[in-house]
């Protein structure tokens, strides 16, 4: 890889940690003026529409048929639909920098999963191991946190576990029969259709007439639906391309970094000693289950 290349690599690298960190902190702020599926749905709802632009700019084809129709299934309800619901709505009761450090765990569950799904990919004891690192970690925090969060508090944390677990089955799937499919095609299918039915959600069971659209709630919609999803998912698949996805996993390191940041000098957001504990443990074991893959990928790659 020449200097240059390696330069927007780096680049990419960092603004998708940076950006992937403040999300967090961007739902939060959101929260306080629209409810959460209503957020989330029109947020979608704008970035599918984006891609749906690129997909007529560049020409993109949708793929059809009984394995694409079942993909997209996959990706509404594993993706977009459930697991940010759950995410938005968890994120009520708890803080962004908490939400952040739960999500953390998600190539644990990535490796779980693709032992049973991924023919190539089985479970070692190294990702054994590491798997339970990353529970024990996990299990730290909400012990750590249960004092401080209450029962509203324990069902977020809850229902961030449930979104992350979801995504990480969603991951695999999308690997194991999602390798023909165009991924600006893909997520324009899963986002668009997820925005629909987020949205019908809201207006069923939701107070919308209390949305209030402020400066506040636009300007967090506009940053998650611009750069949150769209400018992040350009740069990650660009990415994708010029390095392997092991070494763009590494991003689980340092998001949750970025988000306890931002959440203590913008939202004066605290969090127990326990709780950073919990997250270094869960990142030991993400290093554990993958460390002889990051290794060996990661000098590789940065050295060609």
């Amino acid at each position: 890889m020449i200097r240059s290349e390696k330069f927007l690599v780096s680049a990419g690298f960092s603004i998708v940690c940076l950006v992937w960190g403040s999300t967090w902190m961007a739902i939060k702020i959101g929260l306080e003026s629209v409810p959460p599926l209503l957020a989330v749905g029109v947020r979608f709802f704008l970035a599918s529409a984006i891609l749906y632009g690129i997909i007529r700019i560049k020409k993109i084809s949708i793929e059809s048929g009984p394995q694409a129709y079942k993909l997209y299934a996959a990706l509404i309800l594993l993706s977009y639909t459930v697991p940010f619901a759950l995410v938005y709505w968890g994120q009520q009761f708890i803080p962004s920098s908490l939400s952040s450090i739960l999500f953390s765990a998600l190539p644990l569950w990535v490796a779980l999963f693709s032992h049973f799904i991924l023919p190539n990919e089985q479970i070692t004891s190294l990702k054994i191991i590491g798997v339970l690192i990353g529970v024990a970690g996990v299990y730290t925090i909400f012990s750590g946190e249960l004092e401080w969060v209450g029962l509203d508090g324990l069902a977020g944390m809850l229902a961030i576990i449930a979104s992350t677990i979801m995504q990480g089955m969603s991951l695999v799937l999308v690997k194991r029969f999602g390798q023909t499919q165009h991924p600006v095609a893909m997520n324009f299918v899963g986002m668009g259709l997820g925005s629909i039915l987020l949205l019908v959600a809201a207006f069923l069971i939701e107070p919308v007439e209390t949305a209030r659209w402020d400066g506040a709630a636009i300007g967090s919609i506009l940053y998650l639906t611009v750069v949150g999803s769209v400018v992040v998912f350009v740069t990650y698949y660009w990415l994708l391309k010029r390095t392997e996805a092991v070494v763009l996993s590494l991003t689980s390191f340092v998001t949750p970094i970025v988000a306890v940041i931002l959440g203590a000098l913008i939202l004066d957001e605290t969090l127990s000693p326990n709780t950073f504990l919990g997250g270094l443990l869960v990142l030991v074991g993400i290093l554990v289950a993958n460390g002889k893959m990051f290794y060996k990928r990661y000098a590789r790659v940065y050295n060609a």
